[in-house]
């Protein structure tokens, strides 16, 4: 099992000890999902997060009217689920599906609740985790009340490097919270813009 890119990731925010290091790998479980297939769907009890060791992935949810609405993109390096669903024990509202093949690392929600007494260090790596998260939601939604469609798109690009290839624009286009068009005329003035 590949922990070396989570390990990496926990180093980079906090300074756990070998021996907690040791603990929380020990707590983990490696998950492949293929391409098209969910990890999580609606109306389901959420007993894990997980973080993308490969992949990439979506979660989003279905309005009243049955369209898709896309709340976030993980690929390497990222943490995702349905928090809601996995904090308070609720039903999950959110599909996660992978665009790819994806392998995670999952970790259950009494085993992480262990970790935070045994090693606390984790709480507040976990903590970090969630400030991070709340940061750029409230960006997110800043920035689709008052920037432009390129704005916002520079902004995306900027949260998840190397994904352009990785996505279809017109899931990009949901997810900025503007349409596959505006988004296309914004990509090409850029270009044209990097040719000048």
């Amino acid at each position: 099992m590949t922990h070396e890119l989570l390990i990496a990731h926990v180093k980079k925010l906090v300074d756990p000890r070998p021996e907690d290091l040791n603990l929380f790998t020990s707590k983990l479980r490696e998950v492949v999902v293929t391409k098209g297939k969910f990890l999580i769907q609606p109306d389901t009890h959420v007993n894990h997060e997980y973080f993308v060791v490969k992949g990439c992935l979506s979660a989003y949810y279905l309005d009243k009217k049955g369209n898709k609405n896309i709340v976030q993109f993980a690929i390497e390096n990222w943490w995702l689920g349905d928090f809601d669903a996995f904090y308070n024990g609720v039903p999950s509202k959110l599909h996660i599906e992978a665009l790819e093949d994806s392998t995670l690392l999952a970790i259950n929600y009494d085993d992480l609740q262990i970790l935070f007494q045994q090693a606390p260090i984790f709480e507040r790596y976990f903590r970090v985790l969630v400030t991070s998260a709340f940061i750029s939601l409230r960006k997110r939604i800043l920035s689709s009340l008052g920037k432009s469609v390129k704005e916002r798109y520079v902004e995306f690009c900027e949260s998840y490097p190397n994904i352009e290839g990785r996505v279809p624009n017109y899931q990009i286009a949901n997810y900025l919270g503007v349409s596959a068009e505006s988004l296309s005329r914004a990509r090409r003035k850029m270009r044209a813009l990097k040719k000048t």
